[in-house]
């Protein structure tokens, strides 16, 4: 018997999905709608059989959800075969520690936590609430973001800050990307026939926002994002860690208030504020060109992210795999080798032809004798969210 289960993905202006029959874990469809609430949208669904688009006003998730059921409709497959939906919910607090059971409690909860998220978790709240609506007879599922990095020690998700205005407005490190960061830390114990809960793991999620994870026995103690996801490795956009006295001063000196300077940190900085660009096409094809700006942005941005590596071998008291996922950590072979080249007096020893193939598949990158395994791993969000969705309603 088939258990095909729907996974909702919703961003700020677009939603994707898929329908992955979780017993072969094929999937029957995947669609991606984008420009919600602009006055053009788009849908398209994709099925074995072929692709489908579809141009219409898309005013909010309820209409994008719609469309979608619509293109179900046309196009299949029936959403009747559907068991179960799977949410992802980006911020989940101190709440929401694992895949739950969606009620209207947990949306009220959910409403609560916008705070934490005013980018992700509305539009969330927004297509949770029309998924229902859509598949009211089966069983729906948050999936949240922050929930992998509920294992953190209180050493490392602390602030220090006044405790008590911590504790009234949950001032603490959250983490993001978790359910990336766990599904890729399993896939590479599996990859190299080893028993998870004996390795030690670094996994970089690099895209355009950009995380690290120091993953102990498949247990995550350390992560880059915080509060929220502006923290840590820089990015396409944000600027990741900074002097927090610059939002002070800016707000003194540039005469900037809240907003302007929020908007500065997640939207103008990063590899965008250094360059120009946030796509690391570009900033590479800069580079070859002998631009010095983008030259110095990839050199900022190895910079970080090689002092993440090596705070968290110390944090692991060694490492057994460092691994790359994401759209630049999966692609960018100039990106891996760069990291690489700086770590290999610390026994990371990167094989530079093997580096250089391109392929969607799980691959060992590093030299055969080399002390630490060096891997890029796929992630696959949907899949996981599927996975666990699967498992929350069998418990």
């Amino acid at each position: 018997m088939s258990t095909p289960i729907l996974v909702v993905n919703c961003g700020s202006s677009s939603l994707k999905y898929q329908v992955i029959e979780i017993e072969s874990e094929a999937v029957w469809a995947n669609g991606l709608v984008e420009k919600i609430g602009l006055p053009e949208g788009e849908v398209t669904h994709k099925t074995p059989a072929g692709e489908h688009t579809v141009t219409a006003p898309i005013p909010d998730h309820v209409a994008a959800l719609q469309l979608v059921a619509l293109a179900f409709e046309k196009h299949g497959p029936s959403l009747a075969d559907v068991v179960a939906v799977g949410h992802r919910a980006v911020h989940g607090g101190e709440r929401f520690r694992a895949p739950t059971l969606i009620d209207d409690d947990v949306i009220a909860g959910l409403t609560e936590l916008a705070g934490l998220a005013p980018l992700h978790n509305p539009p969330a709240i927004e297509g949770i609430k029309a998924a229902r609506a859509m598949l009211p007879n089966v069983p729906h599922v948050a999936i949240f973001d922050t929930a992998f990095f509920s294992t953190l020690p209180p050493e490392a998700y602390t602030y220090a800050i006044d405790k008590n205005l911590a504790h009234q407005y949950s001032i603490r490190k959250y983490g993001f990307h978790g359910t990336s960061h766990s599904f890729v830390s399993k896939e590479t114990a599996k990859f190299l026939g080893r028993d998870l809960a004996s390795l030690k793991t670094i996994v970089c999620h690099l895209g355009n926002g950009a995380s690290i994870s120091a993953v102990d026995g498949g247990v995550a103690i350390e992560t880059s994002m915080g509060l929220t996801p502006l923290a840590g490795l820089v990015m396409g956009t944000r600027s990741g860690d900074i002097d927090p006295g610059v939002f002070a001063y800016l707000l003194r000196q540039a005469g900037m208030d809240a907003t302007a300077v929020d908007t500065l940190l997640n939207k103008q900085s990063g590899m965008f504020g250094l360059t120009g660009m946030s796509d690391f096409r570009d900033i590479d094809d800069a580079v070859d060109a002998g631009d010095p700006d983008a030259q110095l942005a990839v050199s900022v941005y190895l910079h970080r992210l090689v002092g993440y590596i090596g705070s968290y071998i110390a944090q692991l008291g060694g490492v057994d795999a460092l691994v790359f996922t994401a759209g630049v950590g999966e692609n960018d072979a100039t990106i891996r080798k760069g990291i690489c080249d700086r770590l290999a007096p610390l026994g990371f020893q990167l094989d530079p032809e093997v580096n250089a193939v391109r392929s969607k598949e799980p691959r060992l990158i590093s030299q055969p004798d080399s002390p630490v395994k060096i891997l890029v791993v796929p992630t696959n969000e949907e899949l996981a969210m599927a996975r666990e969705t699967a498992a929350t309603i069998r418990s």
